[in-house]
Order: structure tokens, then sequence, then C-alpha cells
């Protein structure tokens, strides 16, 4: 990938924004343009290859989730008609009945399914990311899948 803020953008912020989504933000789309203002200002001074750069992005995109978690605190929650449509082909996550099974897990739970799943980044990645150990992230991504297993197996029952 050339390395530009606008190749960034076009690369990552359909799985940014679904990202935000996931954790109901109703300013999913402020929230990944605000991601990505920082990505312009940082891409001179970032050093890597892909991975890392993806790596990156969403580490920025995180802690960005983190801010905006103080900021508003758990308040900003939304309901899924809040949620604004937006054709599936941009939407990385768009089935209601998988976004409301992910609402039944522990934000760290959905945090680390998002990133290993959505986000496609690597177990040690994810780790990184959310500044823990790679064994606690593994636990978290266990019971995260397990829950999220049993509360998609109510939906359809």
């Amino acid at each position: 990938m050339e390395l530009t803020a606008a190749a960034a953008y076009e690369a990552w912020a359909p799985a940014v924004m679904g990202y935000f989504r996931v954790h109901r933000f109703r300013d999913a789309e402020d929230l990944t343009g605000d991601v990505f203002v920082s990505v312009a200002k940082g891409i001179g001074k970032f050093r890597g290859d892909d991975q890392a750069f993806r790596r990156w992005v969403f580490a920025i995109a995180h802690h960005r989730l983190i801010d905006e978690y103080r900021r508003v605190g758990r308040t900003a929650e939304t309901t899924m008609a809040d949620v604004p449509e937006v054709p599936t082909s941009q939407t990385p996550l768009a089935d209601e009945e998988l976004v409301a099974a992910l609402d039944t897990l522990t934000d760290e739970q959905r945090q680390v399914v998002t990133l290993r799943f959505l986000s496609d980044l690597p177990l040690r990645d994810v780790a990184k990311i959310l500044d823990k150990r790679a064994g606690a992230v593994k636990m978290l991504q266990a019971r995260g899948l397990t829950a999220l297993k049993a509360a998609l197996q109510r939906e359809s029952d």
C-alpha cells in the first residue's frame, strides 16, 4: 500500500467505522474522521510494514474510543435504530443479530473480538493495543467467542 493519508483512509476507514459502530457510538463517522486526522498528522513519521501500519491505525482508533468513553461515559450508547444505515458493501459489520450478540459481551471481550476479527489483527497486536498480556487476550477472546456463540444461538431459537 502506498503510504499516504488518502490511501490509509480508503483501505481502513470502513473497518475503523465498523469498530466504532460495534461499540455503539452515534458519531462513528466523526470518530473515524478524528482517527484519520491523527493518521495524516503522523504518517510522515511512521516506519514499518503493512501489518504494523494496520496495528498503528487501530491503536489510534482504540485510544480514540477510550477517550470518547471518558468524555461522555456510557450514556453515549445508542440503539440500532439510532445507527444510520450504511450500505453493506461499506460496512464490515452490518448484521443486526451479530451486533446485538456483541452487546452481550463485556467491554473487554467486545474489544478483543472486534479487534481480532473485525479489524483482522493478530493476537499479539491486540495485546499491544490493549496493553495486556497475550494470555489475557486469549482468555478474553475464548470467553467472548463462547458468549457470542451462546447469544447467537438464543437469537436463532
